[in-house]
């Protein structure tokens, strides 16, 4: 599910007065990305990859930006399809410290270049995020893309807080359901976290994660979140048994959250991203809360 075309509007309305260019030309670069969220902010410094992992999954996960039918899916990140990679003659290679075993293996190919986003050090991760854009930008002489995608993005946090301003606006807690008894909660530092403060919205879930921006919790762990009007947002895709198991739940029942209106599924964002997921990710919080409010 895309954003919708209100919100996009809104997106490109934001940074209006931003001078952009439209994607510059491409300088013969052959980037190879590993990770999704360095391959999509290529994509907004105007330089689409070449290859990239996992691409069979890039619809279902990233979803926003789309990626060009010219990429070449190079395998799974942790088992390479080489020959491929070879094929393509990358003049560089994207990757981030969860990869590192393959280091050995893909220094040999072409220049590799390491970024670091999400590790025990990079506290918030959004702006880690930005500093990896920066970074990603002056090794690929895509500065000045870099900072207007920047302040694009920028522009339209403000935009969704600026559209939330004035509205009661509940606070909201972020799952992603692995069964009907164990979720995935989302808090500080990471993503989805610095995305509601950079909108405007509480985050009911007041416990640090890990530097992931998340922790497993049992469904009862919910029993903590005390604010009786918080929110409960759900990521697609929330297995099929689930939602069917909670409303025969006497645990589930007795959570504010099984009130009419007091949990929503929202479509799908990665929360292993970088800037454009955060964009992404604060679009659909502020549509849905612009409905409901």
């Amino acid at each position: 599910m895309e954003i919708s075309r209100r919100t996009f509007l809104r997106y490109t309305a934001a940074a209006a007065s931003i001078p952009t260019p439209l994607f510059a030309e491409v300088a013969g670069q052959r980037v190879v990305s590993l990770d999704y969220g360095l391959a999509s902010t290529l994509l907004s410094l105007g330089l689409p990859p070449v290859g990239i992992s996992d691409l069979a999954d890039w619809g279902r996960w990233v979803v926003e930006p789309a990626m060009p039918r010219s990429v070449v899916d190079i395998g799974s990140a942790f088992e390479v399809d080489f020959e491929t990679l070879i094929q393509l003659k990358p003049e560089v290679i994207l990757t981030t410290p969860y990869l590192d075993e393959l280091l050995p293996k893909l220094r040999p190919i072409a220049k590799v270049l390491r970024l670091e986003i999400f590790t025990p050090e990079s506290g918030p991760i959004l702006p880690s995020a930005i500093a990896a854009t920066r970074r990603l930008a002056a090794e690929l002489g895509r500065e000045a893309e870099a900072e207007l995608f920047v302040e694009r993005s920028e522009a339209f946090f403000h935009e969704c807080r600026q559209r939330l301003a004035g509205r009661i606006i509940p606070p909201v807690a972020l799952v992603s359901f692995m069964d009907a008894r164990h979720a995935r909660i989302y808090s500080a530092p990471g993503l989805f976290h610095n995305a509601l403060e950079r909108i405007g919205v509480r985050n009911a879930w007041t416990r640090q994660s890990n530097y992931w921006g998340f922790e497993t919790i049992g469904i009862e762990e919910l029993s903590g979140i005390t604010d009786p009007d918080a929110r409960l947002l759900a990521f697609d895709p929330v297995p099929p048994d689930v939602l069917p198991k909670l409303k025969d739940s006497p645990l589930w029942q007795a959570l504010p959250f099984s009130r009419p209106g007091h949990l929503s599924v929202v479509a799908p964002a990665l929360m292993f991203g970088m800037l454009n997921e955060a964009v992404r990710f604060a679009g659909l919080v502020t549509e849905l809360l612009e409905q409901d409010s």
